[in-house]
């Protein structure tokens, strides 16, 4: 049983001088080994060191018992196949422990010599480069054959693993295919993922269902005026009285403690059980407003209009308490509505107002030029580099602000570069060789919530963590039309333009619904600006062009059927649309698949459809 020969010596070389030949391993392999030599993994390790007593391991498989119970079923339909094949299914919590291993007895004796068993920690930390620990922390599956393991102990064993996610996206574990090195299988690292997929749906139908009955069971509460809030295991707010949804428009999902600085304080809380196994599914919050005489929400450095709507009034007070520390601030909201403002209000505001502000919009810098624009560059990096080379955006937000916009768009191999300079606050330049020392804050945006990005892999787990610190929405036009007369003054005063318009005319405009936004708001009033430069009163026959352009675009975006339908929805049909739109979502327009995971019977999942105007 001897590793392949080039393999172990790339493996000899790297361990003792930190070099290797690129051509030789995977991408993957290759930065799992940096981890592993910055952590001081000992790569002579021969088994696996950290094991669970037996009552703490009992405890562990409590705490994972929803994600153990669904997929045990899954790794005994193909127990058969593993002992024919000599393999090994293994399910690992994301704390890296095994809970549960079977298959083959003869590879299974071997497995015990290295303490390959259950409630073993099998991470890259405790016993290097492998496929669970890996795979727990890129977030994807991955295979590790041989010597690309980086402690001996794997060197004979093949190991392919895949990460399994709940409804939000986190890793509840990994199922994990392994044998001996000799006898791999080309099939394994497909058969993990498909095995991981059949697991991941189950526990989301599972999940959801539980949700569900959370919800049914505080209906009547949700109903009243008062504020009130229904949490599931995490602390997720996943129902709420109507003074709360109109509040926050992001409140689905929302951790509770970001609802209690708003700031609410709690009158009573119950636990809530699950009627079919008594398991906890969540807890209900009883709140109170805090006397609002404490609190102030005026944000006199904001570069703009703050109106009056509530929404806003709400916004304005987290971007002040961001404002107040020093943590990364993340900006999420449709394009258009002012991201980029909110972030200098926030660096005006805050101790670093008397540095630097550098803005980048992410997603506008071709993906070549991206790293050196960052990073910055040392002289002769790259052909047509400047002489002296250029500092980067990093360092020239030294002592202020770094405004990162539209996150989203950055590429994912590059993720892991931006996440080393945020985690240790020095940056190389690009052919360089010295580290620059950084004294930074970053905030970053997106037009879209950064929890869908991280769904969708777009974004690195260990990134996420970085930015989403402080998450703040910038609502849409459409959530804050009463503002509109109050932008109109401030453009009015930003381009000294006298114009006056009747009350009717701002009427007219609060009647659209403005995809674009403010930034489309604005040009509405560029382009009457252009028609009488000399401002004055201008009457209804003046604009009517204007607003009849505004009129036939929303009969295009919004046609009158099913308009409304939103307002004519009980609260509980509000629930069950947003669960079949979600359903739909998820499994890509697959009706079957998406009845499944709500949990209906087809006939019923068409029949809402239909109602929701769906179909």
């Amino acid at each position: 049983m001897n590793p392949t020969p080039c393999y172990l010596n790339t493996w000899k070389r790297f361990v003792r001088e930190g070099l290797f030949d690129k051509s030789r391993l995977d991408k993957r392999v290759m930065e799992s080994w940096h981890r592993c030599k910055q952590a001081n993994v000992n790569p002579y390790l021969d088994k696996g060191q950290s094991l669970l007593e037996k009552e703490l391991f009992s405890a562990q498989k409590k705490k994972y018992s929803l994600f153990l119970n669904t997929a045990l079923p899954y790794l005994n339909k193909i127990s058969q196949q593993l002992k024919e094949s000599d393999m090994l299914a293994l399910l690992i919590d994301a704390d890296g422990y095994v809970l549960s291993l079977t298959g083959s007895q003869r590879t299974m004796v071997e497995a015990r010599k290295i303490n390959f068993m259950e409630g073993a920690r099998w991470t890259e930390t405790d016993v290097g480069t492998n496929a669970i620990g890996t795979a727990l922390v890129i977030g994807e599956a991955v295979m590790i054959n041989g010597t690309e393991h980086f402690s001996i102990a794997s060197h004979h064993w093949s190991c392919s693993a895949a990460p399994i996610r709940d409804v939000d996206g986190t890793i509840l574990g990994v199922i994990d295919i392994s044998c001996m090195a000799d006898n791999k299988h080309p099939f394994m690292l497909g058969m993990a993922s498909t095995v991981a997929y059949a697991i991941e749906r189950e526990i989301q139908v599972q999940q959801k269902r539980r949700e569900m009955e959370l919800i049914t069971h505080c209906l009547q509460q949700v109903e009243a005026d008062e504020p009130y809030v229904v949490c599931n295991e995490k602390k997720q707010i996943v129902s709420a009285s109507r003074s709360i949804r109109e509040r926050f428009s992001d409140w689905y999902g929302m951790d509770v403690e970001r609802l209690m600085a708003h700031p609410f304080v709690i009158r009573g809380k119950q636990i809530i059980q699950s009627e079919q196994d008594g398991k906890m599914l969540g807890m209900s919050l009883s709140l109170e407003e805090a006397t609002k005489s404490n609190i102030t929400v005026s944000f006199p450095q904001f570069p703009g209009e703050s109106g009056t709507s509530k929404v806003f009034q709400q916004t304005l007070s987290e971007m002040k308490r961001a404002a107040q520390t020093n943590a990364h601030a993340y900006i999420w909201g449709e394009t258009g509505t002012g991201k980029e403002l909110a972030a200098r209000a926030i660096h005006s505001a805050s101790e670093r107002h008397r540095g630097p502000f550098i803005a980048v919009n992410c997603g506008a810098i071709p993906e070549s030029l991206l790293e050196s624009e960052l990073f910055g560059y040392a002289e002769g990096a790259f052909t047509g580099a400047k002489r002296h080379g250029a500092k980067g955006k990093f360092e020239q937000a030294h002592k202020g602000t770094l405004f990162l916009d539209e996150i989203g768009e950055i590429p994912y191999a590059m993720q892991v570069a931006l996440l080393r300079v945020i985690e240790e606050r020095k940056v190389v330049p690009l052919g360089g060789t010295h580290e620059i020392p950084l004294d930074i804050r970053i905030i970053t945006a997106t037009h879209r919530n950064m929890n869908e990005l991280l769904k969708e892999g777009k974004i690195r787990e260990d990134l996420y963590y970085r930015l989403h610190v402080y998450p703040i929405n910038i609502p849409p036009l459409r959530d804050r039309k009463e503002d509109i007369p109050d932008l109109y003054r401030y453009y009015q005063k930003k381009h000294q333009w006298n114009a006056k318009f009747p009350e009717s005319f701002f009427q007219k405009l609060q009647e659209y619904h403005w995809p674009g936004n403010i930034r489309e708001l604005f040009n509405l009033f560029e382009h009457i600006r252009v028609l009488f430069p000399e401002g004055g009163r201008i009457g209804s026959s003046q604009y009517d062009e204007v607003l009849e352009a505004i009129d036939q675009k929303k009969k295009k975006l919004y046609p009158a059927e099913g308009h409304d339908i939103s307002k004519e929805l009980t609260y509980r049909e509000h629930i069950r649309k947003q669960m079949v739109i979600e359903s739909l979502h998820k499994t890509k327009g697959h009706v079957s698949e998406a009845a499944r995971l709500a949990g209906v019977p087809r006939s019923t999942f068409y029949k809402w459809m239909r109602k929701f105007k769906l179909s």
